[in-house]
């Protein structure tokens, strides 16, 4: 999949003002996707966890949906509180809740037409191939923070501002896949 195909796919990524952040974060994504060379058809196809059955939601519905939910929470809590309001950066919010599945890219393989969790994904959550492959694409540490933390990995250590808006956001979503 070549570059522009992807920001036509998530027209999330423009949401980071920050030009070197989005840059980076694009270039992340690039990365994992061709990792097993996944297809724009394919990552509209691939289930947003493994983790329970019959899920309807698919990754990048999911991506999309946890990214607009921290943006409304935040414009929500400045609509209430205005200047009262803990301080949260957008631009690290985004590109954290853009970059928090992206190692399910890794995680997950396809077989036989299926999509199954890879080896690689039985030894290393998404949280952890997420946050190494941040290393090498120069995202700052904050960012990196809020993939490590967003999923239960992270319940034993403490959470940035950012990093409580995303886990809640991604929970909320990943809870309510049990009611389908």
């Amino acid at each position: 999949m070549t570059r522009e195909e992807l920001i036509k796919i998530m027209p999330e990524f423009n949401l980071i003002e920050d030009k070197s952040l989005r840059e980076n974060t694009i270039s992340v994504w690039e990365e994992a996707v061709n990792y097993r060379n996944w297809t724009a058809e394919e990552l509209f196809g691939i289930p947003f966890t493994l983790l329970a059955d019959n899920v309807k939601i698919m990754f990048l519905e999911h991506v999309q949906t946890v990214c607009k939910m921290c943006v409304a929470c935040d414009e929500v809590l400045t609509e209430a509180y205005g200047d009262r309001k803990t301080p949260i950066n957008r631009d690290i919010l985004v590109a954290g809740a853009l970059l928090c599945d992206v190692g399910k890219l890794m995680e997950y393989d396809k077989e036989n037409g299926k999509v199954v969790k890879s080896k690689h994904g039985e030894y290393l959550r998404h949280p952890f191939s997420g946050v190494g492959l941040c290393f090498k694409y120069n995202i700052p540490d904050e960012v990196m923070h809020l993939i490590a933390v967003h999923s239960h990995e992270g319940d034993k250590f403490g959470r940035s501002p950012e990093a409580i808006i995303l886990n809640h956001a991604d929970f909320i979503d990943f809870d309510l896949v049990k009611y389908h």
